[in-house]
């Protein structure tokens, strides 16, 4: 018996040791919550719109006439016409941010305070809530980031920013913000993932974390465990549940710099049209794996073509940093200042070589197409399921050209490779393996004599003013 009890004391105190062992493993938030929070704060926003005339919502059904239309036609008729005047109403909404500066400037998210007519900030100054109108400082629309003044008679509490690239998947976070209105809600997790691309803009590079986020935690801080701002929390799926993203600090430093000391964004411009490259892509290309970025065109006197770049290159790296995809490349040339000396990194005929680039301005600007003419039905047939013949002036100046050149897709066989590859009926196909097409039976040379032996015909083509690369595999039925 008393062997047995001193066998269940012996077991109940590992128990205790592993429970307290496995608690002490688990990191502690109450210290950095208390500590950080102070520098978080509540942001509430007022923007002024029309208030929709509710009698034009019962006007002009097509198909029959709608009982409130003949009540508003009676009110006009007794009381003058109609002299109503639109009042404007108060649209508001909520979201987060934090200071960054003892002098009260505030990071938070563009879309929190987008097109507002006022914006009032309020945290907490020795125990009391405190609320302050703030100034817009400067917005980047591309990345979603924005940065506020506030005047205060004190310095304020701040938060310092981390190193979002040392941080690992796994790693601990803490986002705090005000979700759903509820203010200084503080939710722990882990960086999920890096590098997220959600297409919110060009300059996706989003880290993903587990840590609750809600609406309202917009613009709020997602903190390492030393308290240091590691990303800027600003989308959630949804859908989802444990799944937000947050833009890494690596990327938004240098852009609220440039917000306060310029009040803009400035970005390098190289003037290309890039696309991804897969597999038979890389093959026809002679490289030994998919990466990079393909050329497809090179905007006319902008740095890339001054810098002797064309297309059917593929960018490898900038400054000797890699690039593995398009998106890589929009980043690290957006990074870079407009006029910098840029190496640029390309492979071209199965080889490296560098060309140094002076970069421009990055201007957003809607590119407008003109639409591709109506096909003639002169066309000659081809293996692939093309069907095709030399473009008239007239196409030819539709698409931008100087003159007429390459071979006009006048129709494309439903299910062949063409269709399969995404060639479609209107391209303008103006190289094949990376050789100029002026003819059908230069298009059939370059077929049988190049393309065959690797197994793969990589064309450029010119779609609505675009130029894009297609890959059609031949060692497939």
């Amino acid at each position: 018996m008393r062997r047995l009890f001193l066998s269940l004391t012996l077991i109940v105190l590992f128990m205790t040791w592993t429970v307290s062992a496995s608690l002490a493993a688990l990191p502690q938030f109450a210290d950095l919550a208390e500590k950080s929070g102070q520098a978080v704060v509540n942001i509430s926003t007022v923007k002024m719109v029309d208030r929709p005339d509710i009698s034009q919502f019962f006007r002009g059904f097509p198909e029959r006439r709608h009982p409130f239309e003949e009540f508003f036609d009676q009110f006009e008729r007794f009381f003058g016409g109609p002299q109503r005047e639109r009042q404007p109403q108060e649209q508001r909404s909520l979201g987060s941010g934090f200071i960054v500066s003892k002098d009260g400037y505030i990071v938070t998210n563009n879309h929190v305070i987008r097109e507002a007519d006022q914006i009032k900030v309020t945290f907490q100054i020795n125990g009391s809530d405190q609320t302050f109108e703030a100034q817009v400082i400067g917005t980047d629309p591309e990345t979603d980031l924005a940065l506020l003044k506030i005047e205060a008679d004190i310095d304020l509490p701040v938060l310092e920013f981390g190193d979002s690239e040392k941080m690992r998947v796994g790693d601990w976070v803490v986002a705090i913000g005000n979700p759903f209105g509820l203010s200084h809600t503080v939710t722990a997790g882990i960086i999920s993932a890096k590098g997220r691309i959600i297409g919110a803009g060009p300059y996706d590079n989003f880290i993903q974390t587990d840590a609750s986020i809600n609406p309202g935690n917009s613009g709020g801080p997602l903190l390492n465990l030393k308290g240091e701002v590691i990303g800027i929390n600003t989308a959630i799926v949804a859908t989802g549940q444990g799944i937000g993203f947050a833009i890494p600090s690596s990327m938004a430093q240098d852009i609220i710099q440039q917000l306060r000391t310029d009040q803009k964004v400035r970005r390098g411009w190289l003037g290309v049209t890039i696309q991804s490259i897969d597999e038979n892509t890389a093959r026809a290309l002679g490289l030994d794996e998919a990466r990079g970025a393909l050329v497809a065109d090179v905007t006319r006197g902008d740095p890339a073509e001054r810098a002797g770049i064309r297309a059917g290159d593929v960018i490898l790296a900038i400054n000797d940093l890699p690039v593995e995809n398009p998106s890589d490349l929009t980043r690290r040339i957006g990074a870079i200042t407009p006029g910098s000396e840029t190496k640029i990194t390309i492979w071209r005929d199965g080889g490296k070589k560098d060309l140094n680039v002076t970069l421009g301005e990055r201007d957003i600007q809607a590119m407008t197409r003109q639409p591709v003419p109506d096909k003639e039905p002169e066309a000659t047939e081809d293996e692939l399921g093309l069907a095709l013949r030399k473009p008239t002036q007239q196409e030819a100046a539709a698409l931008g050209l100087d003159s007429p050149r390459g071979l006009l897709v006048t129709s494309v066989a439903s299910g062949s490779k063409a269709d399969r590859a995404d060639v479609v009926s209107g391209d303008l196909i103006l190289q094949a393996n990376g050789i100029a097409v002026e003819s059908v039976p230069d298009f059939n040379r370059i077929l049988n004599e190049d393309a065959r032996p690797k197994q793969v015909l990589m064309l450029l083509i010119n779609r609505q003013g675009q130029n894009l690369f297609r890959t059609i595999p031949l060692d497939s039925n």
